[in-house]
């Protein structure tokens, strides 16, 4: 057992350019590590280089320079310990469509040279809710059980390292809240760590313990989930007014807007501006208030910042 899952030091990535064309640094010298037993969200806008280092700890792709240990085992040391700590669910469709899935499932576990006896076809099956499909050619299967046996293809190994590679983009919400609930328990139960790259920010946000914003191949932003929101200082209160508004409320360090459905939206700092000054605002303005909110900022607040600025 180690304290981290992963370690990354000095990772980088040059992709060599063609006719013409620079080489592309996909990833320049990141140092990176996920604790064991997280759930870690690996956030960043397209070509930032996520996939690029994904592809780096499972085996795939190359580094230029760098180190990377996954569960305490040196890619360049321990090449097999390594990648069988580790286990991917890529976001493309990668199966083979005259396997059916049990048989997927078994020629995984053979590559990663799991025993006959100790594999859990049936289990894994049972857990991602494809054991009325076991037999079924995987050609068959909807879109959503084909991502339900790739994360099964996942984990025939018994991986302590468990990657996401955008696991819910384009499936429907029962199919969602399957793989999460899927994947909390094997967090919970077997201590899996798991590492989730996604688009859904609200997603990373209920999931993640951590998470880490990369962009331009760097990784600009790493701390806890709570921390991160709470980088950002906007605040939003959202007044129900008793009539409609003819005049808005008007005060320094306020910045205020009429909403669609009549409601007024007043967005202030909360470090220099108090909730109090902003209500003082309306009912200087005569306004009598029917209900009010307020809207804390979210993850995709965050993730705008912090990709924007750099």
């Amino acid at each position: 057992m180690t304290n981290n899952a992963i370690e990354i030091r000095g990772l980088q990535k040059t992709y060599k350019g063609g006719r013409g064309t620079p080489a592309k640094h996909a990833l320049k010298g990141v140092d990176l590590t996920v604790p064991a037993g997280k759930i870690f969200g690996l956030l960043g806008p397209n070509g930032a280089g996520k996939s690029t280092m994904i592809n780096i700890m499972a085996g795939l792709v190359n580094k230029s320079s760098g180190t990377v240990k996954i569960w305490g085992f040196d890619q360049d040391e321990n090449p097999r310990q390594s990648r069988a700590a580790i286990g991917v669910m890529p976001q493309e469709l990668n199966l083979d469509p005259f396997f059916t899935p049990r048989g997927a499932l078994e020629v995984q576990a053979g590559l990663y040279g799991v025993p006959k006896h100790q594999r859990q076809s049936d289990d894994i099956l049972r857990m991602v809710g494809l054991s009325d499909k076991a037999e079924a050619y995987a050609r068959t299967l909807s879109g959503g059980m084909q991502r339900r046996l790739l994360l099964g293809k996942a984990l025939v190994h018994q991986p302590q390292v468990l990657v996401l590679d955008e696991p819910t983009a384009g499936v429907d919400i029962e199919l969602r809240q399957m793989l999460w609930s899927n994947i909390r328990r094997l967090n919970e139960e077997r201590g899996v760590t798991v590492i989730l790259t996604t688009h859904y920010l609200e997603e990373a946000e209920e999931m993640c313990d951590e998470i880490a914003i990369i962009n331009h191949g760097e990784v600009v932003a790493r701390d806890s989930t709570a921390n991160l929101l709470g980088q950002v200082d906007s605040k939003c209160m959202v007044i129900d007014p008793v009539a409609p508004v003819e005049t808005l409320p008007s005060a320094p360090g306020i910045e205020v807007t009429r909403r669609g459905d009549g409601r007024i939206a007043l967005t202030y700092q909360a470090r220099e501006t108090s909730a109090e000054d902003v209500l003082g605002a309306v009912r200087a303005a005569g306004i009598a208030i029917a209900d009010v909110k307020t809207e804390q900022a979210d993850l995709e607040d965050v993730f705008l910042q912090l990709t924007k600025s750099t």
